[in-house]
């Protein structure tokens, strides 16, 4: 009886339902006759009631800490890569051994996957990365209608990249949750018996690759193409060959899929191992334990990541690159030194996921820009009016929980506006530490963008309508690039008005200016911050003209992609990008106002960092603090010619 449920075909549900044959070659051991061996269906429709957990084999544990469990995944693109960090939550939740990821993706996903682990730095987790584009040649004479792709029959070609000297490995699509230690399913080797070193070598031997095309091709004599992927195939050779298959006990993959009968599958919810979401509806399926299978999804959707960062319980250290280092500098700061917080930010490693959403980067052109910037949750709703006066590419970071994380994607796909703009890429940089790393997350928004130049803003702006095509075509007529080095400055304005006419045009901003409607940024609190940029003469200006550093110039500038990065340790408010203006500076940047160029910042009640800095002098001597270390950083870079930094300071400092 073949399964009626559709599974995904990312790589296999734990084995996959009805995927009989992946599943000797991919979980179990070898037979020494076929060089497959038996192999294990977690379709709950295809034994009913009869294959309750009830029946499960008692299994023999191996010992926790000492053995590496290895796990295959096959991964492309955005969502898939979104996907599988739900995944992972679940099986690092419960897991107490040592993991070998092998995670077969397209470029775009393994873009994503590396800054995550990187990030992430769990310990007792090894990431191998594959080439998906090597197993397609493989699999592209196949007919396939199934909305996966190439992708979706990469598992039968999969001992063509795995490493020789794998013996056991567990294939799992993405879309699945665990609610058990995977160990448990590892178990499952230990009944089988048969050959298991070097396997997949044995498979070659035996004559794998050719069982399954030639009944591949004769299937496709009667079938145009392939409905389910891959499991076609499986099913087809299964067949022919059912000496292959073994029953896996089916709450190891409870289906929930219209199509499938879960509920024969278990007697309690509490049994349950494994849940595959393969219903097109996800979370709206119907079943007698649906708000329960909700809920553990949810759960782990929403849960804190960093919370795996601890290591197995009662096992040895298993460090990922640079966090045992990381771990002394952290254990060598003083808790009781007034400014620890700010030290602790500084050595904060966040978790990074990248191109959160599905991304079209446009097409390279050689003046092109990308506006960057970064927020928080309290302001996403700057996104549709930025997307309605910025047409061009964004970068954007946001620092969110895990749990805000899925907000923010509930919030884009309600949107009618953000839901249409595919040239918008959004990278999570996840909550961790009581600062606001504003710095961190400028240069994770910067590292990201594509275009030659990048105008570096903040999301409480909003640009003149025409400043997208009006900065590409300055760049070109100012010919930028090469060896003149520029940072084209942007003039800001800032109205008190919550309600407010935008300005269609530099005459308009300047008549709103005069009535009082519209003001120069921070002209009342902080005027040192834009005075260099000489706002009498912008009035008139019909062309750009130059202007010089001075103290505490943090103007919003439009420079080359591979610019000098923001400095990390200026986390929370105060001089995070005076700091980056600097070393454009000594970098011989030169700055060029642009005369049509403007743009406005809006109100919003203050942040919290903000708030601590303006009441709190422990936290004004900590910024001091850090602006002294990063001068005498700038001595040992550029030597006697940052000392002009530090004079400027301390006279401005004097003046006031």
């Amino acid at each position: 009886m073949l399964p009626r449920g559709r599974p995904r075909a990312m790589g296999v549900a734990v084995l996959l339902l009805l995927l009989l044959l992946v599943i000797g070659f991919f979980l179990f051991g070898r037979d020494p006759e076929y060089g497959l061996g038996t192999t294990a269906t977690l379709d709950g429709d295809l034994y009913g009631s009869r294959n309750l957990s009830a029946s499960s084999p008692q299994l023999l544990l191996p010992p926790k800490c000492e053995v590496m469990l290895h796990v295959a995944v096959v991964c492309a693109g955005y969502n898939s890569s979104r996907e599988i960090v739900t995944l992972m939550k679940s099986v690092l939740f419960y897991r107490k051994n040592p993991l070998h990821l092998h995670l077969i993706t397209d470029a775009i996903a393994r873009n994503i996957l590396e800054t995550l682990f990187r990030t992430w730095m769990v310990p007792a987790v090894v990431v191998s990365f594959y080439d998906a584009e090597e197993l397609k040649p493989l699999v592209s004479w196949i007919p396939n209608k199934h909305y996966s792709g190439l992708y979706g029959l990469m598992k039968l070609v999969l001992p063509s990249i795995l490493p020789l000297s794998l013996a056991r490995v567990i294939v799992l699509d993405t879309d699945v949750t665990f609610s058990s230690d995977i160990v448990e399913l590892w178990a499952f080797f230990g009944h089988f018996s048969g050959v298991i070193l070097l396997w997949l070598d044995r498979l070659q031997q035996t004559g794998w690759e050719q069982v399954w095309k030639l009944t591949a091709k004769r299937e496709l004599l009667t079938q145009t193409a392939t409905s389910l992927a891959d499991q076609d195939i499986f099913n087809a050779v299964i067949k022919e060959h059912p000496e292959l298959v073994h029953p896996l006990p089916c709450v190891w993959n409870v289906q929930l899929s219209d199509h499938t009968l879960a509920e024969r599958c278990y007697l309690e919810a509490a049994d349950l191992k494994v849940i595959h979401w393969n219903s097109p509806k996800k979370l709206q399926v119907k079943n007698k334990h649906a708000e329960f299978f909700r809920s553990l999804h949810l759960t782990f959707l929403g849960y804190d990541g960093k919370l795996l960062r601890r290591e197995p319980f009662g096992c040895p250290n298993h460090f990922p690159p640079g966090a045992e280092q990381l771990q002394q500098a952290l254990a060598q700061l003083d808790e009781e030194e007034p400014c620890f917080e700010f030290r602790q930010q500084q050595l904060t490693v966040h978790r990074v996921h990248i191109t959160f959403l599905s991304y079209q980067p446009p097409p390279p052109q050689p003046h092109d820009v990308t506006l960057v910037a970064q927020l928080s949750m309290d302001r996403l709703q700057m996104l549709e009016a930025l997307c309605r006066h910025w047409p061009g590419p964004m970068s954007l970071a946001l620092y969110l929980t895990d749990a805000e994380a899925q907000q923010f994607l509930h919030f884009v796909d309600m949107s009618p506006v953000l839901s249409v703009r595919k040239d918008v890429a959004y990278h999570v940089v996840y909550r961790d530490g009581p600062l606001y790393p504003v710095n961190q997350l400028r240069n994770v928004a910067l590292a990201q963008a594509l275009t030659p130049y990048v105008f570096l803003s903040d999301i409480d702006f909003l640009p003149a309508y025409s400043l997208y095509d009006y900065l590409r075509a300055s760049i070109e007529q100012l010919e930028l690039g090469g060896r003149r080095k520029a940072a084209l400055v942007v003039p800001a304005f800032e109205t008190l008005h919550y309600r407010f006419s935008f300005p269609k045009s530099k005459a308009e901003l300047l008549t709103l200016l005069d009535a009082g409607s519209l003001h120069t940024f921070r002209y009342h609190e902080w005027p040192q911050g834009h005075a260099s940029t000489d706002y009498s003469r912008w009035r008139e200006a019909q062309a750009p003209y130059r202007v010089q550093w001075s103290a505490h110039y943090e103007p919003y500038v439009v420079v080359p992609r591979d610019c000098p990065r923001y400095d990390p340790r200026f986390v929370g408010f105060g001089w995070n990008k005076v700091a980056h203006i600097i070393e454009l500076d000594a970098q011989e940047y030169e700055f060029l106002v642009l005369p049509e160029a403007f743009s406005i910042h809006l109100p919003h009640a203050p942040s919290l960092d903000i708030s601590r800095f303006r009441s709190s002098p422990t936290y004004r001597d900590c910024l001091q603090a850090l602006k002294e270390e990063f001068h005498q950083d700038l001595s040992r870079r550029y030597g006697s010619a940052a000392l002009k930094y530090l004079t400027a300071l301390q006279l401005s400092r004097s003046r006031a």
